[in-house]
This record gives structure tokens, C-alpha cells and sequence, in this order.
């Protein structure tokens, strides 16, 4: 996943190196996802490996290095998951939404809006 810029300070100088790391090092290429994307689409590990094509759609497998509490400066190798792009972008589906919500109420507030909450779905 690229990095967002507004992140990147977040991220160790040597993040290349070890994301790399755990994609070919200890991942082999292969996808470590073992169902906690929630995808529900691979019993046991995802068989997508890098460069391959995903099961599924047939699209190019690029493998990622997923943090599994979302904060880029946790790089210890446990917070650390090699997944291929569909694996990471479904674990993340649920941070992306907050975050996402985050900056749509930043925005109506930098341009003067209040936020009106009726209390129904977002």
C-alpha cells in the first residue's frame, strides 16, 4: 500500500528494508494472511504470491507489509503481516471508514460548516 504523505514521518528511515524483509524474508513472496483480512475467500493461508496472479480475479498479486494495529511506528515483526493488496485493503476496510469519516468532518469544519449528526447510518 503507498504510503499516504501526510504519514510518512511516521514510518521508520529504514521501513524499505524492512518491509521487504518480512514480504521476502520471512513471507517468501507469499501472502501470510491466515483469515484475519476477514475475506472469508481462502481456507487456512491466502495462496496469492507476489507478481502472481490472485486467485479470483486474476489480477497481479502485489504483496504489502499490513500493520496489524494500524500504527506505522509499531514496527516490531509481530505487528508486522506480509498480505497481498486484497488482503491488506479488506483488514484495513474498517480503519480506512474511520479515518475516512475523520477527514470528511476535518474538512466541513475548516470551511466554517458545523457538523449536523442526526443519528442516522454514515
Amino acid at each position: 500500500m503507498p504510503i499516504r504523505p501526510e504519514n510518512r514521518d511516521r514510518y521508520p528511515k529504514d521501513w524499505p528494508a524492512i518491509s521487504a524483509l518480512i514480504r521476502f524474508g520471512r513471507a517468501a513472496g507469499r501472502c501470510e494472511c491466515v483469515g484475519e483480512c476477514g475475506r472469508g475467500t481462502h481456507p487456512g493461508r491466502c495462496p496469492n504470491v507476489h507478481r502472481g496472479r490472485a486467485y479470483g480475479t486474476g489480477s497481479e498479486v502485489v504483496l504489502t507489509t499490513a500493520h496489524l494495529d494500524h500504527i506505522p511506528e509499531n514496527c516490531d515483526p509481530q505487528n508486522l503481516r506480509a498480505m497481498c493488496q486484497g488482503c491488506h485493503l479488506h483488514y484495513d476496510r474498517e480503519h480506512h471508514r474511520q479515518t475516512a469519516a475523520a477527514t470528511r468532518r476535518a474538512a466541513v469544519e475548516a470551511a466554517g460548516q458545523l457538523a449536523l449528526d442526526v443519528g442516522g447510518p454514515r
